[in-house]
């Protein structure tokens, strides 16, 4: 309890623990980022043979225990020497920079990929915290751009939005909207409802023009998700800076490639960015939209 009235009543010190903290929680999210597109495809793999009942698999699966593999176990090892990763070693940023940016066996560097995300995920906290000060409405919010992350970089490396994590944030936004948290209830499920509907029926009319599939189904829960949080009132900013950043990028990308084939880029990390960017500041975009609508 002490803690607790310590963290709201001082600010800075609320701030600085949310910031340490944070970064604990993204060296968690650089594990996940890595270990939920490894146990998609173990599940896959599984279903697969199973549908097409190769016995001889069967009977090796079972003669042996398979290794458990989820976000806990095994632990973390270097993808190149399989050193095991120590809890010194496993620091967040503190790490990186004491290590040198290399594994402490094999000496492979290691991608920034990790300290960015720790830093990012931190600082991106420290500004929630911020807004929203010691409130449920800072704890939500920072599942949710926790969660975002996540969805970005996977979707960035693998062209995948899993449904363990997409399906879930939307449910939980209705659910932290029961009480309205963020938006009233009414807003909260018309948001998800307006927000798969919309893309899904864009993909809908773009396969039937051309053949081609524009997006996938799981940007369609993720916008669904993003409406549930904040309503269906950002939902006009989300998909429009989405499609215009997704659309800037695309064009930029194929010229450093000088391939006008290469157009299969990921949309989640925009949607997700245009999304979060419209739940922060959701009072001040309504305000913009309804006074451009209303002249």
């Amino acid at each position: 309890m002490d803690l607790i009235n310590l963290l709201r009543e001082n600010t800075t010190i609320f701030l600085i623990f949310t910031g340490v903290f944070s970064l604990i929680i993204g060296s968690f999210l650089n594990a996940a980022i890595y270990r939920i597109p490894e146990m998609m495809k173990k599940e896959w793999h599984q279903e697969c043979t199973e549908f097409l009942q190769e016995k001889e698999n069967k009977q090796q699966e079972s003669s042996k225990q398979e290794e458990k593999f989820n976000l806990m176990t095994p632990r973390s090892t270097c993808p190149h020497c399989g050193h095991m990763i120590t809890a010194l070693e496993n620091i967040p940023v503190i790490s990186y920079l004491f290590l040198k940016g290399k594994c402490s066996s094999c000496k492979t560097a290691i991608s920034l990929q990790y300290p960015l995300i720790e830093m990012f995920t931190a600082f991106l906290s420290i500004f929630i915290a911020w807004k929203f000060g010691f409130t449920w409405q800072t704890l939500a919010a920072l599942v949710l751009a926790w969660t975002l992350i996540t969805l970005s970089i996977i979707d960035a490396k693998t062209m995948l939005l899993p449904d363990n994590l997409t399906l879930p944030l939307m449910w939980l936004g209705i659910a932290v909207n029961y009480q309205h948290l963020f938006v009233d209830l009414q807003s909260s499920v018309l948001g998800a409802m307006i927000g798969y509907l919309f893309l899904w029926t864009i993909f809908q009319l773009f396969r039937l023009v051309t053949g081609k599939e524009g997006m996938g189904y799981g940007d369609f829960k993720i916008v669904a998700a993003l409406g549930a949080w904040g309503g269906w009132q950002i939902l006009p900013f989300t998909i429009f800076v989405a499609s215009l950043f997704g659309a800037i990028f695309g064009m930029v990308w194929m010229a450093i490639k000088r391939d006008k084939k290469a157009n299969m880029i990921p949309f989640g990390p925009w949607l997700a960015s245009a999304g979060l960017i419209a739940f922060l500041w959701r009072d001040e975009i309504t305000q913009i939209i309804n006074g451009y609508l209303l002249t």
